[in-house]
């Protein structure tokens, strides 16, 4: 949907904001409005965190409305640091690490030294500096050494934002009160369409590596919780009986750069190269010297490994030479199917008992070699896993359709906020539709 012009627009003088429509000013935040921060009470006094009143911290900034904080304080710490309450409308306005985030407090509460608090006044509404000021403030900005924005109660008051006469301030506040109340409608549609695909993923797995592709066969108890009835072909083992489960290897000490080499034969496979990963690892940021690999575990294409700390529990099937660390595991006599014994580990269910999936999961190569898992033949592991493949594939297609309709939208409503509160679009005779 296209919406109309301003009629008539002048130079805002302000290099970023570009034109702005006749009858709006350019102000800095100190010429226009008040604003002051809260405080935090000392970690060491319990008494100041005994009470019940809402403190928000810089963690607790991102709901539009903000009704309940992770910490509460005591009147005696409100009165005896004199920290000032926030009434119920006014903006939170973070500036410190999270420069920008905003939330409309829903009730009284107090906040830490982080957050500007900014009331409604006779010039500025909330609900339309809600959408404004996490433009124009941070454009004020100063970087770190690392890049990061950085902010001050100087540089919030020098700031420039843009100011509509109040009357279209909240025109401007209905309007995108609306269409991004719409937006965010259909986001959370596609997120729970997300939710709904990789629970059918998941369970989609795990019964075909237990249950295999007939429905008809026969079944019988497996003896095993997590595997339950299996069909009555398939035999049921420990992995250490098919193969030893070896753990890998690293250098020491890692940062040495004598174990690194940019042309090395062999990748350096770390966590977050794996976490990166989906079934297969095609590249790692680094690859080990000659000295490196030798003090490593090799492994060849096509081998399966597994993670023991990080991303815990996590496989992966290499695509290229490389050397795993201690924080990995892999299976050196392993003849089967490397697909299926894949599935079997991305399903989730052997970890059952042992944790939770992630880094919550205590595994080592005794209790991964522990792990009885159906064996069906090598024909039906083939068979499996290519179903397996196929289908995935599809899901996981369609799961990504969505990730791109959502990025769209985000964009959508991140363009549509900014041409609002510059005056690209005018939106005072705008209508919500029925």
């Amino acid at each position: 949907m296209t919406y109309p012009r301003y009629p008539k627009y002048r130079e805002s003088g302000v290099e970023w904001l570009g034109d702005v429509p006749e009858g709006w000013g350019v102000k800095k935040v100190g010429f226009c409005c008040d604003f002051y921060t809260g405080w935090t009470p000392p970690t060491g006094d319990e008494s100041s965190y005994d009470g019940d009143l809402p403190w928000a911290n810089i963690s607790d900034i991102g709901p539009k409305f903000l009704t309940e904080t992770a910490k509460r304080i005591s009147m005696s710490a409100v009165r005896k640091h004199k920290i000032r309450i926030a009434p119920n409308g006014s903006l939170l306005f973070s500036f410190k690490l999270s420069v920008g985030q905003v939330s409309i407090a829903a009730v009284p509460m107090y906040t830490n030294e982080a957050i500007a608090i900014f009331q409604s006044s006779a010039n500025i509404l909330s609900r339309w500096a809600y959408y404004t000021f996490p433009i124009c403030i941070p454009k004020n900005s100063s970087e770190n050494i690392y890049g990061a924005k950085m902010l001050n109660q100087y540089l919030i008051k020098s700031a420039k934002i843009v100011l509509p006469p109040f009357e279209e301030q909240q025109a401007i506040a209905a309007f995108l009160d609306a269409e991004t109340a719409r937006i965010d409608t259909l986001i959370t549609e596609y997120e729970t369409l997300i939710d709904l695909l990789k629970e059918k993923r998941q369970a989609l797995i795990s019964h075909a590596v237990t249950k295999g592709l007939n429905p008809d066969v026969p079944m019988k108890d497996s003896g095993v919780e997590w595997l339950g009835e299996v069909p009555e072909h398939w035999s049921v083992k420990a992995i250490k009986w098919e193969s030893t489960v070896q753990r890998g290897a690293s250098p020491r000490p890692i940062e040495d750069p004598i174990y690194f080499d940019d042309e090395g034969e062999y990748a350096w496979v770390r966590i977050s190269d794996v976490t990166a990963s989906n079934v297969y690892l095609w590249e790692t940021e680094q690859r080990l010297s000659h000295i490196g690999e030798k003090l490593s575990v090799k492994l060849q294409p096509g081998t399966l490994f597994l993670s023991i700390a990080g991303s815990v529990g996590k496989p992966c099937i290499t695509e290229i030479k490389c050397c795993i660390h201690d924080g990995f595991v892999w299976f050196p006599a392993w003849r089967k199917s490397t697909k299926f014994i894949y599935y079997v580990f991305a399903s989730g269910q052997p970890y059952k008992g042992l944790g939770k999936m992630g880094t919550q999961l205590n595994l080592n190569t005794d209790t991964i070699g522990s792990i009885y898992i159906g064996m069906p033949s090598l024909e039906e592991q083939c068979a499996i896993a290519a179903f397996l493949d196929t289908e995935t594939a599809r899901m996981d297609a369609l799961v990504q359709e969505a990730e791109i309709g959502i990025n769209l939208l985000r964009e959508r409503r991140t363009t549509l906020i900014s041409d609002a509160v510059t005056g690209k679009i005018d939106v005072r005779d705008w209508q919500e539709m029925a």
